[in-house]
């Protein structure tokens, strides 16, 4: 008799049980291994349950692996909020609750689909894909990301993002769970799909070892230079109180060097804190900072400009190129602001919460993406990706930001302020993230912090070097500006918002002649009747 559904403390324990390997093979963590059986008692808790208890399963899971993977949570809101600690822990709990609602989606569309007479894998799959595509997160993480530290594994993304990577991290997952699924099923093993498990396997280092060999040979005969960061570790509200203090800090450090020798400095975001005026900021920049500066650089600002009505100003977080001379050649603005530290959530509808939470900013977005220019020695202008702060975990955002480049930009920067989150795992997650980019897009990527992680990554994902957090460091490689076009450049998401609309299609929509494909199988005998069902017996499959 089949063991499914299984009892709902039993179901609840284990996906408990997956979260905690989520959390473990997630970044931060790092014991990327547990990636791989991280969605194997999911899979278990879930065979045959209603949308009902797969959504609690689901949310169990996601609940999990946020409380423990984004605990820092706690240190930003205590650092920005102003609220009672109480207070802080009962937000962090609401916010990785709801960032726990997407497995819980993935559950909810997982057992609507296979009711439906959907193959369980398949709708499992997709269900996935589809989660990490639409649910909307305040802090967004992609599975994918595990595999950040065994870059051979992750070329795959410049095919489909971090979701392809995700997608075939779960295929193996059910590969694994498959022996398990048929002996509580007390049906034959599918040996078929545990061998499209070990190919997919095979497949991704394959693929990755030949793209590493090709990419690397492609980065050898494109142009050098040299390059450097800054991480001057100011304080989060010695920035703002101390702003020579700040500016003496990168420019000692940017004349190290340039002593050195560089071709290109990046600094941190807003590391120039005094906010300048939007309609001067040119001459004042180039006169205060500039000159100073001796070598094209991209540094971090705060611009100001006057508007009509209640609020009387506008702030940008903004990024500058200059050039040699010091002059200002371009200027980005950030579009996706950091929800609390640049901006309150309703804060315009209801000015009160900047009241209540008086550190929080009052930024807002750019509108435009254009790349920065950067002219080198020779005279040359190279169009450089630029990203702020959390702007270089978002795939979607990035593949748009380098589209706007004509497919010309030739490198891609991030320039953030990790200090908000403390000496947390928060920084080694933000890198972790951001170097699936770098794949994406077969450009190096240059990341200047104030307080780290700083790193420079190579075009297959590798951290050519990295700065310890909350010191005082430069960073200095050899690099090569490179033009690339990639499948997922150019295609996008728009594969996931098919999965998106397949699994939603399954989940409202019965399949016609359909028995369920390996849903039904799951809960039936070795004999092939429903589990439980011998003669006489009527229950069928429990719905």
């Amino acid at each position: 008799m089949s063991a499914f559904p299984l009892p709902r403390r039993i179901t609840y324990a284990l996906a408990f049980v997956s979260g905690l390997f989520y959390w473990l093979g997630f970044a931060g963590m790092d014991v990327w291994p547990c990636a791989f059986i991280a969605f194997v008692p999911l899979w278990i808790a879930v065979q045959g349950q209603t949308p009902k208890v797969a959504l609690l399963a689901g949310l169990i899971s996601g609940t999990t692996m946020n409380v423990f993977g984004f605990s820092w949570l706690l240190t930003m809101l205590k650092t920005f909020s102003g609220f009672p600690t109480v207070a802080c822990m009962f937000f962090v709990l609401v916010v990785c609750t709801y960032q726990g609602g997407r497995l819980a989606f993935m559950g909810w569309l997982y057992a609507r689909a296979t009711q439906r007479g959907w193959p369980a894998r398949l709708v499992f799959i997709l269900a996935f894909a589809a989660s990490e595509q639409v649910f909307p997160l305040l802090f967004p993480w992609y599975f994918g990301a595990s595999l950040h530290d065994v870059p051979t594994m992750a070329q795959a993304s410049d095919l489909g993002g971090p979701i392809l990577l995700g997608v075939m991290m779960v295929v193996v997952n059910l590969a694994i769970a498959e022996p398990i699924v048929a002996h509580m099923s007390e049906r034959k093993i599918d040996r078929r799909f545990m061998v499209a498990g070990a190919a997919v396997l095979a497949l991704a280092l394959v693929y990755g070892l030949v793209m590493t060999r090709i990419v690397l040979a492609r980065a050898a005969a494109s142009p050098e230079f040299t390059v450097g960061t800054v991480q001057a570790n100011m304080g989060l509200f010695e920035k703002r109180s101390s702003f020579d203090e700040g500016l003496n800090r990168h420019l000692a450090l940017t004349n190290k060097l340039k002593a050195d020798g560089v071709d290109l400095v990046v600094w941190s975001e807003t590391s120039v804190m005094r906010a300048e005026r939007s309609t001067t900021y040119k001459t004042s920049v180039r006169d205060a900072v500039g000159r100073r500066l001796g070598v094209p650089s991209i540094i971090g600002s705060v611009l100001i400009e006057p508007v009509s009505g209640p609020r009387q100003y506008v702030l940008y977080n903004s990024a500058l190129a200059t050039n040699a001379n010091g002059e200002v050649t371009s200027r980005y603005d950030k579009e996706y602001l950091l929800a609390f530290g640049e901006y309150l959530p309703f804060g315009d509808t209801f000015p009160i919460l900047y009241e209540w939470s008086p550190n929080s900013g009052k930024f807002s977005s750019g509108t435009v993406m254009d790349p920065l220019l950067i002219e080198d020695s020779a005279g040359k202008t190279h169009k450089v990706t630029t990203l702020i702060c959390y702007e270089d975990i978002l795939p979607g955002f990035t593949n748009d930001a380098v589209r706007a480049s004509n497919g010309e930009a030739e490198l891609l920067v991030n320039m953030t302020n990790d200090a908000w989150f403390g000496d947390s795992a928060e920084p080694w997650e933000h890198l972790a993230l951001a170097q699936l980019r770098a794949i994406e897009h077969r450009r190096y990527l240059v990341r200047s912090t104030n307080s780290g992680v700083s790193a420079i990554v190579d075009p297959v994902g590798r951290v050519m070097s990295h700065t310890k957090t909350f010191t005082q460091e430069t960073l200095r490689e050899k690099i090569h500006w490179m033009r690339a076009s990639t499948v997922y450049e150019a295609l996008g998401n728009a594969p996931w918002w098919l999965a998106a609309v397949g699994a939603g299609f399954m989940a409202f929509r019965r399949r016609r002649n359909g028995a369920g494909g390996d849903a039904v199988a799951s809960r039936r005998g070795a004999g092939g009747e429903p589990a439980g069902t011998e003669k006489g017996d009527k229950r069928g499959i429990s719905r």
